[in-house]
């Protein structure tokens, strides 16, 4: 097993390892000299990296996708680490073990397999059982899914993220069909199992995550219709209807014309599959969000364009919080009555960024100026 992962690098210290090159781009300094500007990752993490010196000797060494050995200083910069590169070297693919560099879900693949299959085996529908073991059973299927990740960077991009996404949309269609009678949950099911299958021929995951030429052209949308076809077309008694059913699924699950989607969802467990389906995946992207945060300090994530939002490290505030009260000395004075402002705070109010002059203080008898307008209109009222 490789040392260290990017999860073990420390600040301040030199440290040797072998990374990834996710991405890499040939930049220029002020002087007009060119400086690396690296992505390095493994299956822990990722982290920026940049070469500053004796950067024409190594520049054209390797490429994106490669593996390299590298030197270097890992500092903090606007409270982010960011490697320093000192020397790096390109390795090559024999010496790696591809498992250490692609991050991978924690359940196991053949756990995750056996629990869809029992939940194929256990719907009532036996065209769409039969329909969804034809799919399963296809060699390439059965080979690509167990790895292949459900997006290249948005959610569950990981090994088994496919695998993962499906069985987790599965739990929340059980759980809403038992909300709403009338939806019928073995199709609701079916599409959760069918509705991303098409990125199994979408997505490349040998080295690194990305996209098949295939993918590029029709998209899963277009591809996974196209299987549930090839299959629909085994089975010559599957009711017409329900065809069409199963169809709709795959093209409306983007749930919009502007996101990919053919058509719109037109029936309520079309609609609800969108929904489970953007849900899910919303979750699994503010959780990697959190999670994967390379600031040091701060409450808040970066902005994530997909989310169209920060997203607040919880743990954190709510941790922070509780240290901020346990070192915070509590305040003395009468129980009866409550402390009174410093003499400075009770002269100026600050609104808005300025400071203004207090009203004088009334007595505790005269009138509020609310009091006295309302005592005004009344009367005229009554007039």
């Amino acid at each position: 097993m490789k040392s260290p992962f990017v999860s073990e690098l420390e600040t301040n210290k030199v440290s040797t390892g072998v990374f990834l090159v996710q991405t890499k781009e040939i930049r220029q300094k002020k002087t007009g000299d060119p400086y690396l500007s690296l992505l390095l990752c493994d299956r822990t993490g990722e982290v920026d990296a940049k070469m500053w010196d004796n950067v024409a000797e190594v520049m054209n060494a390797f490429e994106r996708d490669d593996f390299v050995r590298v030197k270097g200083l890992l500092q903090l910069y606007n409270n982010r680490p960011q490697f320093t590169i000192h020397k790096v070297q390109r390795v090559e693919d024999s010496s790696v073990d591809l498992a250490d560099f692609l991050p991978a879900s924690q359940r196991d693949p053949g756990e995750m397999q056996a629990e869809l299959h029992r939940i194929v085996s256990g719907m009532g529908n036996p065209h769409l059982r039969g329909l969804l073991e034809l799919v399963l059973a296809d060699q390439e299927v059965a080979a690509r899914l167990p790895k292949a990740p459900a997006a290249k960077f948005i959610h569950h991009a990981y090994l088994g993220g496919l695998l993962e996404h499906i069985l987790s949309l599965c739990n929340l269609c059980r759980l809403a069909a038992q909300n709403y009678p009338k939806v019928d949950l073995d199709l609701l099911l079916a599409g959760a199992i069918l509705h991303d299958i098409g990125k199994v021929y979408e997505l490349t995951y040998d080295r690194s995550f990305g996209y098949t030429s295939e993918g590029q052209l029709l998209g899963h949308i277009a591809i996974g219709f196209r299987l549930v076809e090839s299959k629909l077309g085994s089975l010559p008694d599957f009711p017409p209807r329900l065809r069409a059913l199963v169809e709709h699924l795959v093209l409306s699950h983007h749930g919009s014309l502007e996101f990919g989607s053919p058509k719109v969802p037109l029936f309520q467990e079309a609609l609800l599959l969108h929904y489970l389906d953007d849900l899910d995946a919303k979750m699994e992207c503010m959780r990697a969000l959190v999670d994967n945060d390379r600031q040091v300090s701060g409450h808040w994530t970066p902005y994530n364009t997909q989310l169209e939002r920060v997203v607040l490290k919880k743990r954190k505030y709510l941790e922070e919080g509780e240290e901020e009260r346990s070192e915070t000395p509590l305040e003395t004075g009468s129980p009866s009555s409550p402390a009174q402002p410093p003499a400075a705070e009770a002269a100026a109010t600050v609104e808005g960024g300025s400071t203004r002059a207090a009203l004088p203080d009334k007595s505790p008898g005269s009138p509020t100026l609310f009091a006295e307008k309302l005592g005004q209109a009344l009367t005229f009222r009554e007039k």
